[in-house]
């Protein structure tokens, strides 16, 4: 329970972080989720070290949504693993509709 309150509040916080930026300094859309993304993987991850971070890309999934695809490698105990974080969005609004994150050892 812990966990999930820690990872709304920093989700929380990145969107109306970026929301506050003025227009000149306006960074792509991309790189507010991907900000999200790692606090997520942070978040889930507290005890493991991210190693590296990729973006995937984007997809449209309907009429001004998108979905924007964010890569981890995780080292934990002398293993790695990547873990896949999908943020989908609005285009029109720039509210998040739903983060998902899987894990792929």
């Amino acid at each position: 329970m812990k966990k999930v309150i820690m990872m709304l509040l920093g989700v929380f916080l990145f969107i109306h972080a970026g929301s506050i930026s003025t227009e000149a300094s306006e960074k792509p859309d991309y790189e507010k989720y991907g900000k999200i993304a790692i606090a997520v993987v942070q978040a889930d991850y507290p005890e493991n070290e991210v190693t590296d971070y990729e973006y995937k890309g984007r997809k449209t999934v309907a009429k001004n949504f998108v979905e924007d695809g964010f890569k981890f490698l995780v080292a934990t105990k002398g293993t790695e693993f990547n873990v896949i974080v999908t943020v989908q969005h609005d285009l029109r609004n720039k509210k998040l509709l739903s983060l998902k994150v899987t894990e792929q050892k």
